[in-house]
């Protein structure tokens, strides 16, 4: 078999997800992911991030315990598909359900905090997809929730989960890297004009690049920062929905780290970045779920392959740390507080460029 290093990458998202689980489906399962007390995990929405998460699940040879859609006839199809125990007939009577422990949010981003506010209330811990809410006060309103219920509230983001980032995040802390001075990261999907209804385009789903693929960026820049940046100077291109089609965003923190940041929805472009450091840059290609990278030393220009976790269990790990923190690991625990600075920044970067959703108006939120 070819090394799929070597191989044509596929052209979406969802193709490259078909080709991750693909590569790992006849495998035996690794017994270091899921290594916390099991929860009953219910899923809201039946789309493509649901059949994921169904689909990792039974890679681990566990099943997902309800579902609940808006659509009924399309969940009972799920769950049929995915042998789900229970079908809701709404998502009340999912927040009802005492044998849930926690819930998945796979619903276009406009609908999150709704449903955060139902769960949270309801004493379940929450994964929530990206962009976890559409605004810093939805996400402020959602952490205080689960504050005063006990649970754990968890960004489904997936730089935030991958275990290659882990590790080099744990030999960049050590000081080996040498200081992170710099950050380039690389984002362009082509979505046609043809449809400006479509959930990439419209405004009344919370469309454009800043939620739906800016997320992955501003989250990688974040996590490899010292500090929050306090700097940001931008410029966006605006599709005729009113939604944010393109932009180009240069951030810098008190530290004087810079991370410089390209985001698309019309044009392809590689997902690619480079985070550079006094002794070597790090490049990773595909970074939302990658599973490897490549360091190239400043000293001798020797090349170093680092290699961790696998792009195909990407959803299993998002579920093994919100596990892992209902545990009581800590650290998985405050992957939200990064969740919560790449919030804020996209709120900045939306006021400069007039991106407004209704909702937003609505509830007189300033952006």
């Amino acid at each position: 078999m070819a090394d799929s290093a070597n191989a044509t990458a596929p052209l979406d998202s969802a193709a490259a997800a078909t080709a991750a689980f693909a590569a790992v489906r006849d495998r035996p399962f690794p017994d270091d992911v899921f290594c916390a007390p099991q929860l009953r995990w219910a899923v809201v929405g039946c789309g493509v991030i649901a059949t994921q998460m169904a689909e990792s699940l039974a890679l681990a040879g566990r099943r997902i315990h309800g579902v609940a859609n808006r659509t009924h006839e399309k969940a009972i199809a799920f769950a049929e598909r995915y042998g789900v125990g229970r079908v809701y007939d709404g998502f009340e009577e999912l927040c009802a359900d005492p044998e849930v422990d926690a819930v998945y949010i796979t619903t276009p981003h406009n609908t999150h905090i709704r449903y955060l506010r139902g769960a949270l209330a309801a004493g379940k811990h929450v994964l929530c997809e990206k962009s976890i809410t559409l605004n810093s006060a939805e996400l402020s309103e959602a952490r205080a929730l689960a504050h005063e219920h006990g649970v754990v509230l968890m960004d489904a983001t997936t730089i935030l989960h991958m275990p290659l980032y882990r590790e080099l995040l744990r030999r960049a802390r050590t000081g080996e890297f040498g200081r992170m001075n710099l950050a380039q990261l690389n984002f362009g999907s082509y979505k046609e004009y043809g449809d400006l209804t479509n959930r990439f385009y419209n405004i009344n789903l919370a469309g454009g690049a800043m939620l739906d693929i800016g997320v992955y960026a501003l989250s990688l820049m974040r996590i490899f920062m010292e500090s929050q940046p306090t700097e940001v100077a931008s410029l966006g291109n605006l599709a005729s929905t009113g939604v944010d089609e393109a932009g180009g965003i240069v951030c810098r923190n008190g530290q004087g780290q810079i991370g410089v940041v390209s985001l698309t929805l019309h044009s392809k472009q590689p997902k690619r970045a480079v985070l550079s450091f006094d002794r070597c840059y790090v490049e990773v290609m595909d970074y939302p779920r990658a599973d490897r990278a490549t360091i190239v030393w400043t000293a001798d220009g020797r090349r170093e392959e680092v290699r961790a976790g696998v792009e195909g269990y990407a959803l299993c790990y998002e579920l093994a740390d919100l596990e892992a923190a209902v545990a009581g690991d800590a650290e998985r625990a405050r992957l939200i507080d990064y969740a919560a600075d790449v919030m804020a920044l996209m709120d900045r970067l939306r006021a400069d460029w007039g991106v407004v959703y209704p909702e937003e108006s609505a509830a007189g939120v300033p952006c």
